[in-house]
C-alpha cells in the first residue's frame, strides 16, 4: 500500500472535487440546452448535445477512477467516506445527462410542427434544476450539510410546476384529440426534469453523509 500523508489524500480529494464541479458544469450545460432545443425546437442543439455525451462520461470515469485509486491509500474513515459520497454523486450526475439527452431526443421527435402552446413552466424547471445543481456543487466544495438541504427543498418547486404541466396538458388532450401526440412528448419531458430533481436531492443527501456520515432522507 502506498503510503502518503493525510495532507497528501486531501489534497487528492480536493483536486476530485474540482473535476465533480467540472463534471457539474457540463451536466448544467446538457440540462441548459435539452431544454432551450425544446422550447426553440432546435434539432442542430439537441443534436450537438447527443453527440458530445461520451465526453461526459469520460469525465465521470476520470473522476471514478481517481477516487478507486485514492481508496487503496492509507486512508481515514472521514477520507473514505467522501470518496464513497462523490461516486455515488457522479452516477446521479451521469442520470442527470443521460435525462437530458432524453429531452434532445424529444426535441427531434416533435420538430415537424409547433408545440400546441409556448414552453413557459418548462423552461423554469430548467432554471430551478440549474440553480440546484450550483448550490449542490457549491455545498459539496464547502462541506456545508445545512446548505445541502436548503437546495433539497427546491425540489418542491420542481413538484408543483411538474403536477401544474401535467394537469394544463391533459386539459389540451382532451379538448383537442389532435394535439394528444405533442402534448404526450411534453409530458415526457416535463416528467424527465421531475426526475431530475430527484436526482438533485440525492446530491444533496450524498453531501450531507460526506459532512456528518448521516444517510438522510431529504425527500419529504
Amino acid at each position: 500500500m502506498e503510503h502518503k500523508s493525510t495532507s497528501d489524500i486531501n489534497d487528492i480529494i480536493s483536486e476530485i472535487i474540482h473535476d465533480v464541479r467540472e463534471l457539474g458544469q457540463y451536466i448544467k450545460v446538457c440540462i441548459d440546452r435539452s431544454v432551450r432545443s425544446l422550447e426553440e425546437q432546435n434539432t442542430d442543439m439537441a443534436d450537438r448535445l447527443i453527440e458530445n455525451k461520451k465526453k461526459v462520461s469520460i469525465l465521470g470515469d476520470v473522476i471514478e477512477d481517481k477516487c478507486t485509486q485514492t481508496m487503496t491509500l492509507k486512508v481515514s474513515p472521514i477520507q473514505l467516506r467522501t470518496l464513497k459520497g462523490i461516486l455515488r454523486i457522479v452516477i446521479d450526475l451521469e442520470n442527470i445527462k443521460n435525462l437530458s439527452i432524453d429531452i434532445a431526443y424529444i426535441t427531434k421527435a416533435t420538430s415537424h410542427s409547433p408545440h400546441i402552446k409556448p414552453l413557459v413552466d418548462i423552461p423554469r424547471m430548467s432554471v430551478i434544476l440549474q440553480e440546484m445543481l450550483e448550490g449542490s456543487l457549491d455545498a459539496l466544495e464547502k462541506r456545508d450539510a445545512e446548505l445541502a438541504k436548503k437546495i433539497a427543498i427546491r425540489d418542491d418547486e420542481i413538484d408543483a410546476l411538474f403536477d401544474q404541466i401535467r394537469r394544463e396538458l391533459i386539459t389540451y388532450m382532451i379538448e383537442d384529440p389532435k394535439k394528444i401526440t405533442n402534448a404526450s412528448h411534453l409530458t415526457f419531458a416535463s416528467r424527465y426534469l421531475e426526475r431530475m430533481g430527484d436526482h438533485m436531492i440525492n446530491l444533496c443527501e450524498r453531501v450531507v453523509y460526506i459532512v456528518t456520515g448521516l444517510k438522510v432522507d431529504l425527500n419529504q
